[in-house]
């Protein structure tokens, strides 16, 4: 937690805080696999760096830094893993001696970090900028996900939660839900273990790894579309972003039914009463969140029934997110101040003042959002590919014919002019391998990427296209061969 104030005048008003920021002196830092949750916010506060395993701009990016020598470690089984190796790595500690002021190595954002990590940290002297890692873990859960929306009052798709010992004894306790269901254990991301069940041969496909859990999340299923929205619980209440879509199970981009590879924001994405119940669930929860003793940044899932509009919680993540980057360099946020300023504001040393009621009412209005999407491009094959060539971060320009052509060098979307260029972060990179799953990398463009009907546009397949172009790779027949990374690195 943050130590005792030491200002006695504090900040009153959006214009305060970003001065503040723009002064600042302590050291801080987003440490993880790439700097991709928190782009731009270098350019928002002085003295931010970002420490990544990744390096995704070939060394250009001023405020980038990796090390440049591996050193030896047991394979990653995780983003913590990747965090924990980098705590460890000469370089990097070098890198936060030559930063210090008064003998105090900063303070850090990590998009996923553990016990191990905040052992790591304390021993050079880093402030970890979020709530401890157990108690991340216990609100990360799905399980415990629900029972915190029980006591906020944010209502959840039918549920019940539940050992299952076999399927006779799930169509026991879900007999109230029907036959249809969405079975979810308590950890996992991007689809890995969100299964569908209808019958007894779909839930032996999952058997094992439904009934090894202590307790999991049975839902009735829905006809439901994804929404998504990033907020912060602060000493002042609870700031609410807009409501996001959300790109979730297309072949193109990734191969998990159900898991999520992108997101939109646009004006009238949905009805005023989605909006504003999405808003109100939103606030609720993260007031919980906050008697719960958590505070700074979160993302709520919501399931919108297509058949009745109603409005349910899907999952919270307690951190910064995938859908980060499209928040922060949204219009209404440039206007006043990225959300992870606030997170960041929380965990200062500093008392300050500031009307969460009007700046929510500044964020609700739908003049003040534009329309961006990005795009989580996976590899989709069950292979094992060694990469000797990737395409470069920056800028990426379409032609009219749909070919794609790298254009300039940038380090995040911001330089994006139209629809016919895109902002592209590289994650898989030459000498790394591509295997199912693997995060080959981001792409960012101004308007839309899905219709109506949750379709991905002409525009957005010939952009999917156009970047699994720019790799080449050869098939490795040993599939043990996987390299050191392993799971999504973004979300």
């Amino acid at each position: 937690m943050s130590k005792k104030k030491t200002s006695t005048k504090p900040l009153k008003g959006i214009s305060d805080i970003r001065r503040y920021f723009h002064k600042n002196e302590v050291p801080l830092y987003f440490i993880s696999a790439t700097n991709f949750n928190l782009l731009g916010a270098d350019e928002w506060i002085k003295g931010f760096k970002y420490i990544t395993y990744i390096e995704c701009f070939d060394g250009l990016h001023p405020n980038v830094f990796s090390p440049k020598e591996e050193i030896p470690h047991d394979d990653f089984e995780s983003i913590e893993d990747i965090n924990n190796y980098m705590l460890q790595h000469p370089e990097v500690q070098d890198y936060l001696k030559t930063r210090s002021k008064d003998g105090k190595a900063g303070k850090a954002m990590f998009l996923m970090f553990d016990e191990k990590t905040e052992d790591l940290a304390d021993k050079l002297g880093l402030e970890i900028m979020f709530p401890p890692a157990k108690m991340r873990t216990f609100m990360d859960n799905k399980v415990n996900t629900n029972r915190l929306a029980e006591k906020a009052g944010v209502a959840c798709v039918p549920y019940v939660l539940s050992n299952v010992k076999d399927y006779e004894h799930l169509c026991e306790v879900s007999k109230h839900l029907g036959t249809d269901l969405v079975i979810q254990t308590p950890f996992g991301d991007s689809g890995h273990t969100t299964f569908f069940i209808t019958n007894e041969e779909e839930f032996e496909k999952h058997e094992e790894e439904i009934v090894a859990e202590d307790e999991v999340k049975i839902m009735k299923r829905i006809n439901c579309k994804g929404a998504a929205i990033e907020a912060c619980v602060t000493r002042h209440g609870t700031i609410v972003a807009p409501l996001m879509t959300e790109l979730v199970g297309f072949k193109d981009l990734t191969p998990y039914k159900g898991g999520w590879c992108g997101n939109e924001i646009y004006p009238n994405a949905f009805t005023n009463t989605i909006r504003h119940k999405a808003r109100k669930y939103t606030r609720l929860f993260g007031d919980q969140l906050r008697e719960e003793g958590y505070k700074g940044y979160f993302e709520l899932d919501f399931l919108i029934d297509q058949d009745n509009g109603e409005v349910y919680l899907g999952e919270l993540n307690p951190r910064v997110t995938g859908a980060s980057s499209i928040t922060n360099h949204a219009v209404f946020a440039l206007a006043d101040a990225p959300l992870f300023v606030f997170h960041i504001l929380e965990w200062m040393d500093i008392d300050y003042e500031l009307s969460i009621k009007s700046l929510n009412a500044r964020w609700g209005k739908q003049e003040n959002i534009d329309g961006w999407s990005q795009l989580i491009i996976k590899h989709t094959e069950d292979t094992i590919e060694y990469v000797s060539s990737a395409p470069r971060s920056g800028i990426w320009r379409m032609f009219d014919n749909g070919h794609i052509r790298f254009d300039r060098m940038d380090t995040h979307r911001r330089a994006v002019e139209s629809e016919s260029e895109a902002f592209f972060l590289r994650i898989t990179r030459q000498g790394d391998y591509l295997y199912e799953g693997a995060d080959m990398g981001i792409l960012v463009s101004r308007g839309r990427m899905m219709t109506d009907d949750f379709e991905l546009v002409p525009r957005a397949k010939d952009w999917i296209k156009g970047i699994r172009a720019q790799y080449v790779s050869e098939l490795i027949k040993d599939k043990r061969k996987k390299g050191n990374l392993s799971g999504t690195l973004t979300k």
